[in-house]
């Protein structure tokens, strides 16, 4: 089974699909490294004119998946870099690419996952979607997304979830400004086919001047971010609490940090 799933229709919309079900569509190196090849493909694709991101199953994205993470746990802090490095690429590559990019969520969403939402243009998501910026609770941070998540919601609230670790529903995710808009979840496909529409209706290069606008005078500041945030997850991962962490997680026990 591919883990994208990539068609496009007569129009120049493309949907690439997550599709690891399964696992809660929760990605590792290999599915990122798919993911990216198809943003490029798309890119390259003059036909192309808009994307969207969307995923199988009951939930849009789990985060990083177990098996990936326990290879994490073994790393060496210079593999975990490398790791983290290619992750921030991945994000930066999203964000910045020349198309309107459109995220369809529904279900949950969580950790890395929230780098994917806040990394695409206009987000949009079923009433029952749940978010969460959870990496703190098995000791580790959402390092190589944060920047993208301060973009989308404004420093003192990324603080607040990144350092609580809550969960949040669709609305709050919409007064947030992490989700454009929020609907039943019969209706998802509908708004999506709407925002496209509108945007099919613009001109390509104008959009693209758009984001380049936006994006073009930060994106040596977000090489730079992403150099940094990729040696502060380097840094935790190998630390004595973040070994911990992760794997009190993987074999479902308390960390001695808890106190519930």
């Amino acid at each position: 089974m591919t883990d994208i799933i990539s068609k496009r229709d007569g129009r120049g919309v493309a949907t690439l699909t997550l599709n690891r079900p399964g696992k809660h569509n929760a990605f590792d190196d290999e599915l990122l490294s798919a993911l990216l090849t198809e943003l490029r493909a798309c890119r390259d694709d003059e036909q192309v004119r808009v994307i969207v991101l969307a995923a199988a199953g009951k939930s849009f994205c789990a985060g990083a998946d177990l098996n990936w993470m326990k290879r994490m746990a073994g790393y060496s802090a210079e593999e975990n870099y490398r790791d983290a490095r290619a992750m921030a690429w991945f994000y930066q590559e999203l964000s910045t690419i020349a198309k309107p990019t459109i995220a369809r969520v529904q279900g949950a969403t969580f950790g890395g996952g929230l780098g994917l939402l806040a990394a695409c243009d206009i987000v949009v998501a079923a009433e029952d979607a749940v978010f969460g910026l959870t990496e703190v609770k098995i000791g580790l941070i959402p390092a190589v997304i944060s920047p993208y998540i301060r973009k989308a919601i404004g420093h003192r609230q990324a603080l607040r979830y990144s350092i609580t670790g809550e969960r949040f529903g669709a609305e709050e995710a919409l007064r947030l400004g992490l989700v454009h808009k929020v609907v039943a979840g019969s209706e998802l496909d509908h708004a999506v086919e709407m925002l496209c529409r509108e945007l099919l209706e613009n001109g390509p290069a104008a959009m693209a001047a758009v984001k380049s606008l936006l994006y073009g005078a930060n994106e040596d500041d977000l090489q730079k971010e992403g150099q940094f945030t990729s040696g502060c997850i380097a840094e935790v991962r190998v630390s004595p609490e973040g070994r911990e962490g992760v794997a009190a997680f993987l074999e479902k026990k308390k960390a001695s940090w808890r106190m519930d």
